[in-house]
């Protein structure tokens, strides 16, 4: 077990700097984004430093990559995801991926509430893709007051102060997916025109 833990431990600096290569990142550039001192970053990629947890999860965000694909960690041959759900302003949110700075995919269940409940919007970082599947979901974005039905979408760029609420008597079910600003769904589609063989 401990050859195991340290043939890991030993590949990591190489595999630090193969990612940062690969994205075209100098060591300034990526202290930049990291907060770690680039001496810091070049002694953890030649293998003179082993990195802690917090230099794995700062970097692991900056690479946009999951943790274990960074350190190369051997695979569990378990693919599944096992979401841990919280509760935050009220609504339980069930994380369904595992990708830090990328795009991230929530479920969120919004219990039934009073239908006048006072709405607080916030804004911060990203895009936000949403889609209804069940119950009615309130949604303010910005001046817009909206009511969403199971099967609808909504998209926005969360810089635009939002809130979602519930609009029924029972629970509201949406899928949330997040993304990084500027980030945007690329739709692909092929069509054939009426007639055509």
């Amino acid at each position: 077990m401990d050859d195991e833990f340290d043939t890991v431990v030993a590949a990591v600096g190489p595999r630090l700097r193969e990612f940062r290569r690969r994205g075209g990142t100098t060591l300034t550039v990526l202290s930049e984004r990291t907060g770690i001192p680039v001496s810091t970053l070049s002694r953890l990629e030649s293998g003179q430093r082993k990195p802690g947890l917090e230099m794995l999860l700062q970097l692991a965000k900056a690479h946009r990559v999951p943790i274990d694909e960074l350190i190369g960690a051997p695979a569990s041959g378990d693919p599944r995801v096992y979401p841990q759900p919280y509760t935050r302003n009220g609504m339980t949110v069930i994380p369904l991926t595992r990708n830090p700075g990328g795009l991230q995919v929530f479920k969120q269940v919004v219990p039934s509430g009073p239908a006048d409940l006072e709405p607080d919007p916030r804004s911060h970082e990203g895009y936000h893709w949403l889609y209804v599947l069940s119950g009615r979901l309130r949604v303010v974005l910005g001046d817009q007051d909206l009511v969403l039905a199971a099967g609808e979408v909504a998209e926005f760029d969360t810089h635009l102060p939002h809130w979602f609420g519930n609009a029924d008597t029972r629970p509201a079910e949406f899928l949330s997916i997040l993304g990084p600003q500027g980030e945007r769904f690329h739709i692909k589609a092929s069509y054939r025109k009426c007639g055509a063989r």
